[in-house]
């Protein structure tokens, strides 16, 4: 079965937000937290943070110690304050979108006019939203629930910001209709229009569609509302067990979407289900080709590979004739540090990429087998050309395992904790760059014939510049697990927005690199080439940045296409030149 997900998928920027507030504290593990409700409408994520210890309750009486969050939805001005006088320390995870509304009713109310709002009357975030009003106030639901209003001096129209966009238009209509004078502020959240809107653009593309998100969540309800009203068969499920696969039996295209409280995992997750259904007139041919791609990606042969073909773009740029042996031994060693190092993460992969996960837990065994196979070959390899290869290359896999050991005592977070290198923030990128240096640039160099550190060492930066880019691009797909695990990634540390702004200034410092090694004389001519694999690993970013592809397994294969891209042009250049 094809499945085409929608772009908006996922947490919104204020569940996101609130969901990052929560774990950070979390993870710091010094005092007891509280939600004041349930954080988000998702039961599942509900689940994982009671198991880190974070609790909801309703009522904050008789608690003195500890934080207590205020839940994206918000709280009245007098919740707040009473909030405060319980002596917790308070975390307001608030959506700013939601602030925004609460803004709009308490200064217009204070100049005298009076709110309507379009929402329900029992939603968390309506009820917050009327703490604000100074005077009187209204909330309607329907178009024809103005009728009943009494009559209103300067009034004005505000909406719960997942409110339904035709609903809140046509009760605006009317409220024009009946007071001429009113003011409309559209306060929808463009999460919630976006996503309403990719619903209704899968109609006639797809033969069905599936709502995955908490049952309780009005937003995804809301997306079945639009789903029913454009006329598209559709199925809202909490999880890939809620699945009636006999529904999706006689289609062949089904769509994927979201409520805004859902994590990354969980659409994955009913995405794999889907996947595996039997579609009508299904392709055996196109079925065996996508196994075979998810075969290569989730046993990091792919990734693999393309270090080694990197290598051999490498070797052009330090102007040396190219062969097969360190290519090989960079598959080898990329090949064993990704396996051996995701089989000993126990945390995050489960969360990131559950499918991958799976994958790996069946295959536990083989994976370590062939990781173990892999770190001998290349020694073995290394060692024939040289006793510097061989220790250069000897150090560089105990440095690679050592990455994810305990080492040292973590001071301040328990006795039994001990400090990884992976633990340390932004350490990962920064490592996977520097290991993807160290076998493509320096170890080729290190038995051969003295060439110029100064050529060497330009190559190398260009070629750390993009690993980076590739590297930290990866960590922003993971940052959802990495949150829950407690790993302190790049964009964890530095936010996603800095984070793509960094990956793009070292894509930039590659072509600097390049072109100034070229214009020097310090590498050959083949650096011109290389500006195209680092021009198409920008556009893996901006590809990202502007969701022109979601993180999945495509985007996975088309992020390796720049290190691929590098090695077949070497092999161009090598062959024909």
């Amino acid at each position: 079965m094809r499945v085409k997900l929608a772009k908006s998928a996922g947490f919104c920027m204020g569940v996101r937000r609130a969901m990052e507030m929560v774990l950070s504290e979390a993870n710091k593990g010094k005092e007891a937290i509280f939600t004041l409700g349930p954080l988000i409408h998702n039961k599942q994520v509900m689940d994982l943070l009671a198991s880190k210890g974070v609790r909801t309750v309703d009522d904050p009486t008789g608690l003195s110690h500890g934080s207590i969050v205020i839940r994206a939805h918000g709280v009245t001005p007098e919740k707040r304050r009473t909030l405060k006088e319980t002596g917790l320390r308070v975390i307001d995870a608030t959506c700013p979108k939601v602030v925004h509304v609460q803004s709009l009713v308490r200064f217009h109310t204070k100049k005298g006019r009076t709110a309507i709002i379009v929402g329900d009357p029992e939603h968390a975030e309506v009820i917050g939203i009327v703490g604000y009003s100074r005077g009187p106030v209204y909330v309607v639901g329907t178009p024809e629930e103005i009728d009943k209003l009494p009559q209103i001096e300067k009034p004005f129209v505000v909406a719960q910001t997942t409110q339904n966009r035709e609903t809140f238009q046509q009760v605006a209509h009317t409220v024009l209709s009946r007071f001429p004078d009113a003011v409309v502020f559209d306060t929808i959240c463009d999460a919630t229009s976006s996503r309403q809107a990719e619903v209704k653009s899968f109609c006639g593309n797809v033969d069905g569609l599936v709502v995955v998100g908490g049952y309780h969540s009005g937003n995804t309800r809301r997306l079945m509302e639009v789903a029913k009203a454009a006329g598209i068969p559709a199925q809202h499920v909490e999880t890939e067990k809620d699945l009636d696969k006999s529904y999706f039996a006689e289609m062949e295209v089904v769509g994927l979407t979201a409520g805004a409280s859902t994590p990354n995992w969980m659409i994955r997750s009913v995405a794999k289900e889907i996947e595996g259904i039997k579609g009508k007139r299904e392709n055996p041919l196109w079925s065996a080709l996508r196994k075979a791609c998810r075969f290569l990606l989730f046993s990091n042969l792919f990734i693999s590979a393309g270090a080694g073909l990197l290598c051999l773009a490498a070797e052009l740029l330090s102007d040396h004739r190219p062969n097969w042996i360190f290519p090989t031994i960079a598959f080898c060693y990329i090949y064993a540090m990704h396996t051996l190092n995701i089989l000993f993460d126990k945390g995050a992969s489960a969360y990131n990429d559950p499918q991958r996960a799976t994958f790996i837990a069946g295959h536990k065994t083989f994976l370590l087998a062939v990781g173990a196979l892999s770190v001998t070959a290349g020694l073995i390899i290394s060692f024939f050309q040289g006793i510097n290869t061989f220790v250069f290359a000897s150090a560089l896999s105990a440095s690679g395992l050592l990455y994810g050991i305990p080492l040292l005592p973590s001071f301040g977070q328990g006795t039994r904790s001990r400090l990884r290198i992976k633990d340390i923030p932004g350490s990962r990128s920064l490592a996977e760059s520097l290991g993807i240096v160290a076998v493509t640039t320096m170890l080729p160099n290190i038995d051969r014939p003295a060439n110029s550190i100064v050529v060497i060492t330009f190559a190398g930066m260009a070629i750390f510049f993009m690993a980076f880019a590739k590297a930290g691009l990866f960590e922003i797909f993971r940052v959802q697990g990495d949150l829950i695990v407690g790993t302190e990634s790049l964009p964890i540390s530095l936010g996603e927005k800095r984070t793509i702004t960094l990956l793009k200034a070292a894509l930039l410092s590659a072509f600097a690199t390049l072109s100034v090694g070229f214009l020097a004389g310090l590498l050959s001519g083949f650096a011109l080439i290389m500006l195209l694999p680092v021009f198409s690993m920008f556009l893996c970013v901006l590809a990202y940045q502007h969701r022109w592809l979601y993180p999945g397994l495509t985007f996975e294969t088309v992020s390796e296409f720049p290190f691929y891209l590098s090695g077949l042009l070497a092999a161009s250049a090598w062959l024909f030149f």
